[in-house]
């Protein structure tokens, strides 16, 4: 697939502060990418040099093929929708999200027929003369999708749209915003510091730390190849080890307990719902996490048990330390 995005040596410094270090990065047509990382990571600084709410100090940034590193974002064939919605509360949900329509000098009866089409594409059909204080949370951030949707552009920005709202409404419309973005085969950029998130629903991850991005993946080998120390700790839990002057990362669910290995003593057992999470202090002075399944628990494993750990070779990926932004 063709980049629909491109950036290339993209920096943007605030005095002292490198806020983004020389970034390249390809989003291809139609994918779901998210920018994934810490606050102040650059990961938002980089949204908006796409949106065109901030200049870049240097490098160039591409939207299918066209350089639009200098033009102003009403003049860019993108769409942004930030987490407070933004929406004109003196309006009804229609006309909230005709707004941008109407702004384009798009004919009423068009205007009509094509705010009718995509409220009912993000399920809100029937609520066209509601006023947005009338709305629950993920309903307003539903019309403000429709409102960036409506124009049709050809890339939508998420600028942590979710963050706002309560865990089980945000798990309903981290599934909504994946199948509308496949529906749609729209190009969607999402910015968020949620690893289950960015886990859950991108094509592609780029984690940012320090101005930089250390890696760039699916989420399969986000995290199950983590490039870096700083990947493999940020995107879910893991055990660093090191042996012959090299380190690994091995994901807690890929040690085996018992059986031969190196020997350990249990230091804490964690039940945490659906898995139990067990820690443990090597007889090499490593402390290791383990996870199990609930159903597959270790039965009398206890704080002071004896175990040994072992794990495949497979599953022993080596990693780099974080390399700094100067």
């Amino acid at each position: 697939m063709s980049a629909d995005v491109a950036l290339r040596g993209v920096e943007k410094r605030y005095g002292d502060v490198v806020a983004v270090g020389g970034v390249d990065l390809d989003v291809a047509s139609g994918e779901f990418f998210t920018l994934l990382g810490p606050s102040g990571s650059g990961k938002t600084t980089t949204l908006r040099i796409v949106a065109g709410f901030e200049d870049p100090d240097a490098g160039t940034v591409a939207v299918g093929g066209k350089d639009i590193t200098h033009r102003p974002p009403f003049a860019r064939d993108i769409n942004t929708v930030f987490q407070d919605y933004a929406l004109f509360p003196h309006m009804t949900v229609a006309e909230n999200v005709a707004y941008g329509l109407k702004v384009k000098k798009v004919a009423r009866d068009q205007r009509q027929q094509r705010v009718d089409e995509v409220l009912e594409r993000v399920r809100l059909a029937g609520y066209g003369s509601r006023k947005p204080i009338q709305l629950s949370g993920g309903q307003r951030q539903r019309v403000a999708l429709a409102r960036a949707i409506v124009n049709r552009p050809q890339v939508l920005l998420l600028d942590e749209p979710l963050g706002a709202l309560d865990l089980k409404l945000r798990q309903e419309m981290q599934v909504f915003l994946k199948t509308l973005q496949r529906e749609l085969g729209m190009t969607f950029i999402y910015v968020t510091h949620d690893q289950e998130e960015a886990l859950t629903m991108s094509d592609h991850v780029a984690v940012f730390n320090d101005g930089g991005i250390e890696q760039v993946g699916s989420p399969e080998e986000i995290y199950a190849r983590p490039a870096t120390e700083f990947v493999a700790g940020f995107v879910g839990t893991s055990n660093i080890l090191e042996r012959g002057g090299r380190r690994f990362s091995v994901r807690p669910e890929r040690i085996a307990v018992n059986g031969s290995g190196e020997p350990g003593t249990v230091a804490d057992v964690v039940f945490v719902g659906s898995f139990v999470r067990y820690l443990v202090d090597t007889d090499a002075g490593e402390r290791l996490t383990v996870v199990r399944q609930n159903d597959h628990a270790l039965g009398d494993v206890q704080p002071g048990s004896r175990i040994q750990l072992s794990w495949r070779p497979e599953d022993a990926y080596e990693i780099q330390p974080p390399q700094e932004v100067t």
